[in-house]
């Protein structure tokens, strides 16, 4: 079966930047602090304008915040972007400006949670680390147990199937992370998989059980995001990102033009505050930190 996926990588592949060798560490990092509950599609622009601008940690890291929040754009989750400079000054700091190689020190880094760490290590340094985010995780339940994996965070069970399929050899394991991930991804999704076009079919247990469940979640409903917090954070930060050059600040009466109900905007801007995207300042006006 790994045979078969790595023919399938080989020929089938994204053709993603910061892949097939093409980016350092650092650019792998920032690719998947981007990707983070984001498409790809999204992505690649603003990965590519943030390497231009910042190809290294040294440089994001004296970068001003306003410049790295209006870099992140509409990525959705702004924060990253700031503990993702925060990580940069750390790995300036400490390590010469260049990303640490083990799991214990990239984890320990600002932002770095287990997902991202194990993707640098396999596929920024080629180490043998079984990477398991949500598409990983959906391929390996449907195919060796033939139940559908409902989302939430990774069970104790998941990890350890997924540490037990993960191939031997450290240059093969890189390519079996990259390959089932990327079948997650395009072939194996969540509602519509296309499985007359897999290449391990054949050997699908989900397939041959008649794919039960198919797309079920846990049972915790999606948030929506019209009305949300989020929504209204995402307006003030957007009103910031478009003010034209040589404005700084957004008045307060352009700030409560951006949504009707006072009570939830004073208390997005003030999380704002709160998160460091923005400074309030005395008379009500909103402006992106420096």
């Amino acid at each position: 079966m790994a045979l078969r996926l790595a023919a399938w990588w080989e020929a089938n592949a994204r053709d993603l930047p910061w892949r097939f060798g093409r980016a350092d560490a650092w650019g792998v990092l920032v690719s998947e602090v981007m990707s983070q509950q984001t498409q790809m599609s999204r992505v690649v622009p603003y990965w590519l304008a943030w390497m231009r601008v910042w190809p290294t940690p040294s440089a994001l890291a004296d970068a001003t915040p306003a410049e790295v929040i209006t870099a992140w754009g509409r990525l959705g989750y702004p924060r990253r972007a700031l503990r993702l400079q925060e990580c940069a000054r750390v790995v300036r700091d400490r390590y010469g400006d260049e990303l640490p190689h083990t799991y214990d020190e990239l984890i320990a880094l600002p932002g770095v949670g287990d997902y991202t760490a194990s993707a640098v290590m396999s596929f920024a340094f080629g180490g043998r680390v079984a990477v398991i985010d949500t598409n990983i995780r959906r391929v390996l339940s449907r195919v060796f147990l033939g139940v559908e994996s409902h989302g939430g965070a990774a069970s104790a069970a998941e990890r350890d199937l997924a540490n037990r399929m993960l191939p031997a050899d450290a240059a093969d394991s890189v390519v079996w992370n990259e390959s089932v991930m990327e079948l997650g991804a395009v072939v194996c999704t969540a509602k519509s998989p296309l499985c007359d076009h897999c290449p391990v079919a054949d050997d699908c247990a989900f397939l041959a059980a008649g794919r039960p469940g198919l797309g079920e979640r846990r049972t915790r409903p999606r948030q929506r995001f019209s009305g949300t917090d989020r929504q209204v954070r995402g307006l003030v930060l957007d009103a910031l990102r478009r003010l034209d050059a040589g404005e700084h600040t957004l008045s307060r009466a352009a700030v409560e033009s951006l949504w009707e109900d006072r009570v939830q905007l004073d208390r997005c801007v003030a999380s704002l505050d709160d998160d460091g995207l923005i400074e309030l300042l005395p008379d009500g006006a909103v402006r992106l930190p420096r």
